[in-house]
């Protein structure tokens, strides 16, 4: 199992919607994430809009891949596109670029 985290900008304006948005993941949603190989998943959001996600899995290329794949996580990502900044026509999901762990107390 590797740790992946990745840094996104949430529209300052829209902080509130997404946390609601994200209080009430859609079950289907959920299910996807989780066939698709994601486990341990959670997101921060900081005041200033910036958003912290951190899953864990056995291949994260491949997870997103097939995340891709689900008519669920379509649905989502074009509901949730309107809330990001910085993506330059991109979806939320093609848009996270892993970051390098450089430090982890086991």
């Amino acid at each position: 199992m590797i740790r992946v985290c990745f840094l996104l900008r949430i529209r300052q304006e829209r902080l509130a919607e997404y946390r609601e948005r994200h209080a009430a993941v859609r079950p289907e949603m959920q299910a996807a994430l989780t066939a698709t190989g994601r486990h341990n998943y959670s997101l921060f959001l900081r005041d200033d809009g910036l958003l912290v996600g951190y899953p864990e899995t056995e291949d994260f290329d491949r997870a997103r891949a097939e995340t891709d794949r689900a008519e669920a996580n379509a649905r989502w990502q074009a509901e949730m596109a309107g809330f990001f900044e910085e993506l330059d026509g991109a979806a939320p999901d093609t848009a996270m670029v892993p970051l390098s762990e450089i430090f982890h107390l086991v």
